[in-house]
């Protein structure tokens, strides 16, 4: 079901409503706060679904990552728009190893700061 963001015109109160498309515009909504009648719907921002596959290809410009070996906040840039283009949560660590990328620590600093950030991960060379 659809949800609706409506504000209410007395209390100034936003709420959502849900609606099956033959309900809206025929069933009557009144504010969840104080009841009133007087209230416009809200105009909210479009998502547009893509696979993570057309994501990371947003991301993965091979020119853009070329140099970014060299480039700590290059690394954290691309890392935290990955993260944010993939919506996934992620750890409390990642946003700290971000703000240091970005801050310009590199990936060693970081490392060697926090030896047991990347364990249990996989992909490590000391897996068996």
């Amino acid at each position: 079901m659809p949800t609706y963001d409506f504000i209410c015109l007395d209390c100034q109160q936003r709420f959502d409503v849900f609606l099956t498309y033959s309900e809206y515009g025929k069933k009557k909504v009144n504010c969840t706060n104080c009841g009133s009648e007087h209230i416009r719907r809200r105009m909210t921002k479009v998502r547009i679904a893509k696979s993570d596959e057309s994501r990371l290809e947003n991301i993965a410009d091979p020119s853009a990552l070329a140099d970014m070996e060299n480039d700590p906040k290059a690394l954290g840039q691309m890392m935290r728009k990955m993260s944010n283009e993939m919506g996934e949560d992620v750890p409390p660590e990642f946003d700290d190893v971000v703000d240091r990328l970005e801050a310009g620590q590199s990936p060693e600093e970081i490392e060697s700061a926090h030896p047991d950030l990347g364990a249990g991960m996989g992909g490590g060379d000391d897996e068996p």
